[in-house]
């Protein structure tokens, strides 16, 4: 797969839902910006639309603005492209930090009807590593038997916009818990509609 001068080399795991992970997409320079951008700017994550604490999430994390400089403008334009998805429906970049014992337990990212933000719901997920974790933080798929590894600047894209429910209820996905050093990644969620 081609980005403008970026060759991105990419293994399908699964079709139908749709679970693609993309090696190489961020350069190593860009992963490690990302992490000094994002260091100072780390609250106590929160889960739904409601934004609130509970140890179904137990990392940090921070959201960009929008183009909020020109590196997050780039790497916002990349992942639109790859996500076929125009920048206008994208969320704010989102950057993850997991220490040891800190984990994201099974979950959706798309809201349920009963949500205030179901109106525009998310439709699609790309997770970038930052970096190499030294034991733990796999990314895994319980309904789909599909585990990827962190790998620094390579991440899994998976869409869940099918008129079959069951289809998307397979996108049940969770952060496994780090055990050995920390674990940082960029999320990027698209909505079926524009939010910009």
């Amino acid at each position: 797969m081609t980005v403008g001068d970026m060759a991105i080399p990419f293994a399908k795991r699964h079709t139908w839902p749709l679970v693609v992970e993309l090696e190489n997409l961020l350069s190593c320079e860009e992963c490690d910006q990302l992490i000094q951008l994002s260091g100072d700017r780390m609250k106590r994550s929160k889960i739904s639309s409601d934004r609130v604490v509970n140890q179904m999430r137990t990392s940090s994390g921070m959201f960009f603005e929008e183009s909020e400089n020109d590196l997050i403008h780039t790497i916002e334009k990349r992942l639109a492209k790859m996500m076929n998805v125009p920048i206008e429906h994208a969320e704010g970049l989102q950057v993850l930090k997991y220490t040891p014992g800190q984990e994201y337990k099974a979950h959706h990212d798309y809201f349920l009807p009963t949500s205030k933000a179901a109106s525009n719901n998310r439709i699609s997920t790309m997770v970038v590593y930052l970096n190499e974790v030294e034991e733990g933080g796999e990314t895994y798929f319980p309904e789909l038997n599909i585990s990827i590894t962190p790998q620094k600047g390579s991440a899994v894209y998976f869409e869940y916009f099918y008129s079959d429910e069951e289809l998307n209820k397979q996108t049940l996905h969770g952060g496994a818990p780090v055990f050995k050093g920390e674990k940082w990644v960029a999320t990027q969620w698209m909505r079926r509609k524009s939010v910009r």
